[in-house]
C-alpha cells in the first residue's frame, strides 16, 4: 500500500523529498500536488514506470500525452528542439504556472518517446513539485489523475485521492487541497500560438 505523506508548499521538508525521490528513482509512482490538478508522475528516464502510468491509464506507451514537469527553462535545451525568441519570451512570462505548452521534440528525448515530435512542458507555480523535479535531476513525467464521476472531473482531496489510489502507486503526497481545474494547453509549434485546452491558465499571456 501506498505511503501518504504530508509535505507543506511554503516551506518543503528535505528529509520527506528525498524520501520521495528514492521512490521515483527506483521506478516508483507518486501522486503530487501541483498549481492546477494533482498529478501521477514518475521518473522520465524510467521506462518501466512509465509503461506502469501508460497501463494506470489504459494506452499505450508510445501513444501517451503525458507531460513533461519541469523546475525551470533549462530542461527545455535537453528536450525541445531550438526556439525562437518570441517563444521564449512567451514561456518566461508564463512560467512557473498553470500551462502546458507543446513544442518540438529533440533528438534526445527518453528511449520511450523517441518517436514523438512533440513534448508537453510543464513548470507549475508549486514549491512541492519543482523541488521534487529538482532534488530528482531530470522532470517528471506526470499525468493528471482524473476522477471517474463526470460531475466532478478531478478529486481535489488528498485523503480521497490516497483512498481511491493507494494500491496503485507508492506514494500519495499531502500538498493541501488540489484545484479541480486543469492547465491551459497551448501548441507552440507553430507560427501562432494555438489554444488546445482553455484550463486555469489565463490566455492575457499570448
Amino acid at each position: 500500500m501506498a505511503e501518504f505523506i504530508k509535505i507543506y508548499n511554503e516551506n518543503p521538508n528535505p528529509k520527506e523529498i528525498q524520501k520521495v525521490v528514492a521512490i521515483l528513482k527506483r521506478g516508483g509512482l507518486i501522486i503530487y500536488p501541483t498549481d492546477t490538478v494533482y498529478g501521477l508522475g514518475c521518473d522520465i528516464t524510467n521506462t518501466k514506470a512509465l509503461e506502469k502510468i501508460a497501463l494506470i491509464k489504459g494506452i499505450k506507451l508510445d501513444k501517451a500525452n503525458f507531460s513533461f514537469v519541469c523546475n525551470d527553462l533549462s530542461h527545455l535545451s535537453e528536450y525541445v528542439k531550438q526556439i525562437d525568441l518570441p517563444t521564449f519570451k512567451l514561456l518566461k512570462r508564463a512560467l512557473p504556472g498553470p500551462y502546458t505548452f507543446i513544442l518540438p521534440g529533440s533528438n534526445n528525448l527518453p528511449k520511450a518517446f523517441k518517436k514523438k515530435k512533440t513534448v508537453g512542458i510543464r513548470i507549475p507555480d508549486n514549491t512541492i513539485a519543482r523541488t521534487l523535479v529538482e532534488a530528482l535531476g531530470n522532470p517528471i513525467v506526470s499525468s493528471s489523475i482524473r476522477d471517474d464521476d463526470d460531475f466532478l472531473e478531478y478529486t481535489t482531496d488528498p485523503e480521497l485521492i490516497f483512498e481511491k489510489w493507494k494500491n496503485l502507486v507508492d506514494i500519495v503526497i499531502d500538498g493541501g487541497y488540489g484545484d479541480n481545474l486543469a492547465s491551459t494547453i497551448i501548441d507552440l509549434t507553430d507560427d501562432i500560438p494555438e489554444v488546445i485546452r482553455e484550463g486555469k491558465g489565463s490566455l492575457d499571456i499570448l
